[in-house]
């Protein structure tokens, strides 16, 4: 025996690239614990089961992803605060990019906890750490010996010029035509995240095959490395169903009582629901009394029974709760300009889902700096989505903003980054804010639908409108028929086994996200869905146009007014002052915020048109370069002997000599001006010295 063990590894050629995967190195008392490497990046996963909850019927797992400021060589750019707090918003969408894969990969009834770490220990600030986190995750659990059906990977493509890059540095992730991020199993594609620049399904699914053929290349090295590792099996614990009470519930139950729980709104089918459930206890009270049932086993029950034949109805009928037929939209209404202050607010309501999306303008310094291990972004566009329990009829604590709220916000906002317009031609900072008042499946949609509308009310010049929508899926595992179902409620969501959310405009794609609890799905069937969704986006934007059909002309009365300006960049100096005293005077007199970029560009904000062309005027002042000929109105500050000095602007003065006075001579500068006289003079030139030297003679008039 020895403290110490020799590392095992296994490395394959990733497209080009090194990928070493590493065990035996790190976190010997973890369940299982596995590096990975590529290029100078390095993730370690460890993945650890836990005892048994008592009392559950859930997989309790827990995914969490660390960023350490030492992995890129840095220490938090906070002057109070250096050690790491809270996860980033970037760490916890990562961490619900692992967690949403392998989750449908364990057996559903574990109650045992478990625990998933990633820890970014190198990061190499080209590329994004998540795919190295994915498989450094799944490898972990793979070798740890628990029950898990994997392994699954993770790569990101990227599109430039029309060709595919694996794995894509930043600069190619952020300015290429397409951010996909994939997750899979060696035999199928299991979640989808991806942002893009309208680009086409059939391109769209092309990626998606791409990704896949390196994810089964990875699947394989795990599978190695597991080998390598030869793990002994981990009992877990299931949860203990009573199946007897539960067939003699199912049993009673009728089919023709079940088909009845349907209606139009999500109330009515949760009454007939209970109503049923109210009636099979009362049927089943002796053996409630005699302690041989439950109530909640027997609400259970009737639960099931009901998603069991919602799906039947589903496949074999093409029936739906609300009535729909399969590919059919939920009603549409559409409202803008709903609230008075507001620069941009509209309502996007689709059946019983309603999102009210409220939107910002602010200066260009109110985006927000995004400070990372391995990023220092900043965001000139933000969506933030917000889910209270009122919106499902619920009762429970307000906390911050989920994973999920974090989720669906960050969804929307890659929905409508391709249509912006860019900084130049709208230099405005935008918030946009989707409030879900009511929800019947499907917010996240409906807040890129809301947003939009809020966008063109507000003004923004977007490009194209985008809207989206939420396919589903019903799959009977054992024949593999199946039913897509477009636009997708609540029930269908919780008891289906896919939640396929597309946005994109008339042209094209914008973003997608793919969650299903089944182990895998296949191109063609994606195809089908994408196919599907088109159709169904056109039919939603159509009812959104009918209410604004395109951006307003004119910003909101109360949205700050943004002017630009160009000065040389060797300039700047002059306009900040020493310590900032010049701008912070400027703004101090004038109201108006003012910002500058390294190239000299200058965006000023002001409440109104009159304290904007002050804090204009201020800055043209400062960095004016003299002409010869110029004219300038000034006044006389100082009378000497020999000519008289003129204050044209703000700290710069310039002489008018006594022989430039008038067209004839003067012997007395006192006989001409006096202190405090305003005239007006012409620059006739600026020595070398700076000093500037004026003319009065084309202004003069006899008094």
């Amino acid at each position: 025996m020895s403290y110490f063990k020799e590392p095992l590894e296994v490395k394959i050629d990733l497209d080009g690239r090194d990928f070493v995967l590493r065990t035996d190195e790190y976190a010997y008392q973890a369940g299982g614990a596995v590096s990975v490497q590529i290029g100078e990046t390095v993730v370690l996963g460890v993945s650890t089961m836990g005892d048994a909850r008592e009392g559950i019927d859930f997989l309790p797992l827990m995914v969490d992803v660390q960023e350490r400021w030492y992995a890129s060589g840095k220490i938090s750019g906070s002057r109070f605060v250096k050690r790491e707090g809270r996860p980033s918003e970037n760490a916890t969408l990562m961490a619900r990019m692992i967690d949403r894969p392998m989750r449908p990969l364990f057996p559903k009834k574990m109650t045992n906890d478990i625990q998933i770490i990633c820890n970014i220990l190198s990061a190499d600030l080209v590329t994004d750490p998540g795919p190295a986190a994915i498989t450094a995750a799944s490898a972990a659990t793979v070798i740890s010996g628990m029950p898990f059906d994997g392994p699954v990977s993770g790569v990101r493509v990227g599109m430039k010029d029309g060709e595919f890059v694996l794995n894509p540095d930043y600069e190619t992730k952020d300015e290429g035509d397409l951010d996909l991020f994939v997750a899979g199993t060696m035999d199928a594609i299991t979640m989808v995240e991806a942002g893009a620049r309208e680009i086409s399904e059939e391109k769209m699914l092309e990626a998606l095959e791409y990704a896949h053929k390196f994810i089964k290349q990875i699947c394989e090295a795990q599978l190695e490395l597991k080998k390598l590792v030869n793990p002994e099996p981990l009992e877990a614990t299931m949860a203990e169903v009573d199946e007897s009470g539960l067939e003699m519930v199912m049993s009673a139950l009728e089919d023709s009582k079940l088909d009845e729980i349907k209606g139009l709104l999500k109330p009515e089918v949760k009454a007939k629901l209970k109503a049923y459930q109210k009636e099979m206890i009362e049927k089943f009270a002796a053996q409630i009394e005699a302690e041989e049932l439950t109530e909640g086993e027997v609400k259970g029950a009737v639960q099931k029974a009901f998603e069991n034949r919602m799906r039947h109805n589903i496949l074999e009928k093409g029936e739906r709760l609300d009535g729909r037929g399969i590919n059919d939209i939920r009603e549409v209404r559409c409202r803008v300009g709903v609230l008075p202050r507001p620069h941009g607010s509209g309502i996007f309501q689709r059946g019983e889902t309603q999102i009210l999306s409220v939107l910002t303008l602010a200066s260009p310094d109110a985006a927000q700096l995004i400070d990372t291990m391995d990023q220092e972004v900043t965001k000139r566009y933000m969506h933030h989505y917000n889910f209270p329990p009122y919106s499902v009829g619920e009762v429970r604590m307000m906390r911050s903003a989920g994973r999920r709220e974090i989720g669906h916000g960050y969804l929307a906002e890659r929905a409508l980054v391709p249509v912006l317009p860019s900084k130049e031609d709208f230099a405005y900072t935008i918030r946009v804010v989707s409030e879900t008042m009511t929800c019947n499946g499907s917010s996240s949609m409906g807040s890129v639908c809301g947003s939009t509308l809020a966008l063109m009310d507000a003004g923004v010049p977007i490009t194209r409108p985008v809207s989206g929508v939420a396919m589903g899926l019903v799959m009977d595992k054992e024949t593999g028929k199946y039913q897509i179902l477009t636009d997708i409620q609540g029930q269908e969501d919780f008891a289906g086994d896919m939640d396929f959310k597309v946005t994109g405009t008339e042209e094209g794609i914008t973003a997608l996200q793919m969650d299903i609890k089944l182990k895998g799905l296949d191109i063609e069937l994606m195809r089908e869905a994408l196919g599907r969704a088109k159709v169904a986006r056109a039919k939603i934007l159509d009812d959104m146009l009918k209410t604004l059909d395109a951006p307003r002309t004119e910003l909101s009365k109360y949205a700050p007014l943004l002017m630009s300006m160009q000065i040389d960049p060797d300039m700047i100096g002059m306009v900040i002052g020493k310590g900032g005293e010049t701008i912070q005077g400027i703004t101090a007199d004038t109201g108006a915020e003012i910002s500058i970029e390294d190239d000299g560009l200058i965006t000023i904000t002001a409440d109104d048109q009159e304290s904007g062309m002050a804090a204009k005027a201020r800055i043209e002042q400062i960095t004016y370069v003299p002409e010869p000929g110029d004219e300038f109105e000034g006044k006389v500050v100082k009378i000497l002997e020999f000519g008289a000095f003129v204050e044209v602007m703000p700290g710069k003065d310039g002489l008018v000599h006594i022989s430039e006075l008038a067209p004839h001579r003067v012997d007395n500068v006192n006989d001409v001006l006096k202190e405090g006289d305003v005239i007006k003079v012409k620059l006739l030139k600026v020595d070398d010295k700076g000093r500037w030297n004026f003319t009065h003679k084309p202004f003069f008039k006899e008094s």
